[in-house]
């Protein structure tokens, strides 16, 4: 059997590529060296075992680095976005209590920082490339990713550690779901690190020893001319990717040789069947797979042939997850019959800090995330609506009580409530619908957001109205303001 994990594969194929960026290729033992420069930069910044480190990076190497570093010094990340806003990355940073940020040039933080490029380099240029002597002989990567609910303040998914050996089995077990379990696997890496789904696709990869194309930021045309260029053999991505390949001129796409694809795994947002149809046939049977999960956990799975035989599913569940469907009183619900999407995946998760919450999303060995569905005679999962007021936008949650409450603070806002609508190539965009308490221009508004949260966060549109519809407790009818947008649709995300 093939080693897995970073260190047993820089020992085994150490000039083996592990990373193309640009024009940069680096191999395994040079990933190995710089991950353990990163292990004792870390140490001599005072992080030790248990302690947590940020990363605010583009899709770099260095991200990669950090990672693997991090795990060897005995920390736990915390992939923060680097679009984030200081008022964000503060909130994420002291609500881990990580000690040190490695981010990119012009960060700013309430702890140390590692700005990518001179300082990083001057850390770890004064370290050695031995290991830490109390460093483990396999490291896998510990991270903290952070999820939100409708509170609007992101919340850390915390489980019990992971073993070595359970946590590469998952690398190899996980992979395996997809048939892109190999070494020989190029593996072409598309989306942000930031998010959990590329860098625990992209780690997987390393770990099995496969290399990852690593693009910067997504363009449609490099990315079929990287798969023909690397002979990349499979990526993960969301319906948005799709729509702007689709947008492509027929020309542009036929300069590139895309034999060489042959697994598309998507998730993060519905996908327009119309869209999946014609990216389906863009590359060819049986290559474009879908997976539902979420930061919590991953659920179903589907093939691109189980899909054209039932458009619109999300697939049945993978091995080791179940999937029910329970009514508001908690009663499972029969095929066909549309409930609250519960999940179980053999692990417990906890948020950090919010007991509540997270007795909340728990019914026995399942939790739900406010997803809203059905599963059909043939076990096959369709999502329908969502419980609660996320916004999936490019690939990407949106929450709306985080930008209502931006909002709030500008002084022409009485009452703002904000939703998702259809939108042809982000899936959902976000509209905020204001009370204003004087005159104010929905242009000044939207400026007012982008000073303060990430754009992708931030209404594309603004609506001024004299009266928010409410229910006789004051609460604001989300699902009267969505309707119109969504009327005619089969599903309403």
């Amino acid at each position: 059997m093939e080693p897995i994990g970073l260190e047993p594969r820089a020992r085994a194929q150490p000039d083996h590529i592990a990373i193309v960026a640009g024009t940069r290729r680096v191999t395994f033992a040079e990933l190995d060296r710089r991950a353990n420069r990163v292990a004792r930069a870390l140490r001599t910044a005072g992080i030790r075992p248990g302690d947590r480190v940020g990363c605010s990076l583009r899709n770099r190497v260095e991200f990669f680095e950090v990672t693997f570093g991090a795990a060897r010094a005995g920390a736990e990340l915390v992939p923060i976005s680097w679009r984030a806003k200081d008022d964000e990355v503060t909130y994420l940073l002291e609500d881990s209590r990580a000690g040190l940020l490695v981010a990119e040039e012009g960060a700013r933080a309430p702890v140390r920082v590692l700005h990518a490029g001179k300082d990083y380099e001057a850390a770890l240029g004064a370290e050695g490339d031995d290991p830490l002597s109390d460093a483990p002989p396999v490291a896998p990567p510990s991270i903290r990713f952070y999820t939100s609910g409708t509170t609007g303040r992101p919340k850390a998914v915390e489980r019990a550690r992971s073993t070595v050996d359970n946590y590469l089995a998952a690398a190899r077990e996980h992979l395996g779901v997809f048939r892109v379990e190999q070494p020989s696997e190029i593996h072409l890496c598309c989306g942000p690190l930031y998010h959990s789904a590329p860098l625990g696709f992209s780690d997987y990869a390393l770990l099995m020893g496969q290399t990852v194309v690593l693009m910067e930021r997504f363009d449609p045309e490099e990315f079929l001319r990287l798969i023909d260029a690397e002979r990349a053999t499979w990526s993960m991505m969301v319906p948005i990717h799709f729509v702007r390949l689709l947008a492509l001129p027929e020309d542009v796409r036929a300069r590139y040789d895309r034999g060489s694809m042959r697994r598309i795994i998507h998730a993060a947002a519905p996908c327009p069947p119309d869209v999946k149809r014609r990216i389906i046939e863009m590359f060819g049977d049986d290559v474009v797979w879908e997976f539902y999960g979420m930061t919590e956990g991953r659920a179903t799975v589907i093939t691109a042939e189980e899909w054209l035989r039932k458009p619109g599913s999300v697939g049945r569940p993978m091995p080791g997850a179940r999937v029910k469907i329970l009514d508001d009183a908690g009663n499972e619900q029969p095929p066909g019959e549309t409930g609250l999407i519960y999940v179980s995946t053999g692990g417990r998760f906890t948020y950090a800090g919010a007991p509540r919450q997270t007795a909340e999303v728990w019914n026995g060995d399942f939790f739900s995330v406010g997803d809203m569905g059905y599963v059909d005679a043939d076990g096959y999962l369709f999502l329908t609506d969502r419980h609660q007021d996320m916004i999936i936008s490019g690939g990407s949650n949106v929450y709306p009580a985080e930008v209502e409450a931006v909002l709030h603070l500008h002084p022409a806002v009485a009452d703002v409530a904000v939703i998702g609508i259809p939108d042809p190539e982000w899936g959902e965009a976000v509209k905020a619908i204001v009370e204003p308490r004087a005159p104010v221009e929905p242009s000044e508004l939207i400026e007012f957001c982008r000073a303060r949260l990430a754009h992708y966060k931030c209404p594309r549109t603004v609506d001024l109205v004299e009266q928010l519809p409410r229910e006789p407790n004051g609460k604001v009818r989300k699902r009267e303001l969505r309707a119109p947008y969504w009327e005619g649709r089969a599903t309403k995300i």
